[in-house]
């Protein structure tokens, strides 16, 4: 046996503080490299029946080996004889099992070298096994982390036990990271790697601003109200439909909260991203109708619902067909991500228009919207060159306004 003392005791007692690896571990791989390391002493590959003890009281390890006691030995490296297992245990009889030490003279120094391999070996992969399966449990949800450096275009977020990476197309644009900051990002996956795992984050997924809702709105992790649906173009809008499971609660009023509170924080954590809250209706119409807001609606008509298709053509005022369609096209496109309808917008006099046409003559046209007839793309270039449309002044006395009256959206 080897006096080891408890020096390694207190260095397992250790680990297990920092590091979060069990002394049993420590143990384990310690047992190992001794077996490994007996196997070179010897020069043989593949040894039967030999395995390493730790004795805790006394602080020894040693190399044992078992064999069968039996009457007449025929391969002395799996048997003994009886009278020499007498020799080492009074009580034993046949077919009875001994381990038998064969610790090597001055065996110290070469299992110490093998003992620090495999010991290093196996405490990084415990502790990759354990970073990987604690970010498997974080895997979809939100996290803070503290941004380290940018790396082609990459940013990197430390989250505890390693360090994240955040590549650009799930960057918010225009967004700055600077190194020291605090950060809310989304665990989007946990890669296995051959070091410690790869952690994938993201900081412009929409499940950011469920996991943000659900911190600042009670209600919403009480379940009184539900998050239907959320589409996102981070850094500029977001789109979030929500209702409520009890009638005497207002989902939108919620979310809202006193005076504006609860949506500015959520706001100001987004660095000043528009969030419109709709709320949630099972008629798609209503639907359709809320998820346009702010744009006025005169009609909403419904040409394909079925499982392979959900279209609708939503006629506008004239005045309201650039708010509907938004900047780019972009409330359109939320409204399409959110209610998951195609939606084909026109306005008042776009409709009369088509309708006035003959039948033959209204087919072709709507072939030929996209080269004679206002679209969706030239109604955006307009808007581009536009000013800032009016509705931030609209939008803010909804706020310092009468907070319950019933409205289908309410834009921040």
């Amino acid at each position: 046996m080897i006096k080891i003392g408890t020096a390694l005791f207190e260095a397992c007692e250790e680990l297990e503080r920092e590091k979060g690896i069990s002394k049993e571990v420590i143990i384990a791989s310690l047992c190992d490299a001794m077996v490994t390391a007996y196997k070179k002493h010897i020069k043989q590959k593949e040894v039967p029946n030999v395995e390493a003890i730790l004795d805790e009281q006394t602080g020894e390890i040693g190399v044992f080996r078992t064999k069968l006691v039996v009457d007449k030995v025929e391969d002395p490296d799996v048997e003994i004889s009886l009278e020499d297992a007498k020799e080492i245990d009074d009580e034993v009889e046949l077919e009875d099992e001994v381990k038998i030490e064969v610790t090597p003279e001055n065996f110290g120094r070469i299992a110490a070298q093998s003992a620090k391999q495999v010991i290093t070996q196996r405490i990084r992969e415990a502790e990759r096994k354990l970073v990987l399966d604690e970010f498997m449990e974080k895997k979809g949800t939100l996290t803070t982390g503290i941004i380290q450096r940018v790396e082609n275009r990459n940013v990197i977020v430390n989250i505890g036990k390693t360090d994240a990476i955040m590549p650009q197309k799930e960057q918010i644009p225009g967004e700055y990271y600077k190194p020291g900051n605090r950060i809310r990002v989304f665990v989007l996956n946990v890669k296995e790697t051959s070091r410690l795992p790869q952690v994938i984050v993201s900081h412009a997924h929409a499940e950011i601003v469920r996991e943000l809702f659900e911190l600042e709105v009670p209600e919403i992790e009480d379940g009184i109200v539900e998050i239907k649906s959320i589409s996102r173009e981070a850094g500029y809008r977001t789109k979030i439909a929500v209702t409520s499971n009890d009638p005497d609660v207002d989902s939108v009023g919620a979310c809202i909260g006193p005076r504006g509170s609860r949506i500015q924080t959520i706001i100001g954590e987004l660095k000043n991203e528009k969030i419109d809250i709709v709320r949630y209706s099972d008629d798609p119409v209503e639907y359709i109708v809320n998820a346009l807001s702010p744009a006025r609606i005169l009609s909403v008509d419904i040409l394909a619902d079925d499982e392979y298709s959900k279209e609708a053509f939503v006629i506008v005022p004239d005045d309201q067909l650039s708010l509907a369609i938004g900047r780019d096209g972009q409330n359109v496109r939320l409204a399409h991500k959110l209610t998951g309808w195609k939606i084909d917008i026109k306005s008042q006099s776009q409709a009369e228009k088509m309708e006035s046409q003959p039948q033959p003559q209204r087919n072709e046209q709507k072939e030929e919207d996209s080269e004679d007839d206002e679209t969706v793309d030239e109604i955006a270039d307009e808007i581009r060159e536009q000013e800032e449309y009016a509705v931030d002044e609209e939008d803010m006395a909804q706020f310092e306004g009468d907070e319950n009256q019933e409205e289908s959206t309410q834009e921040v």
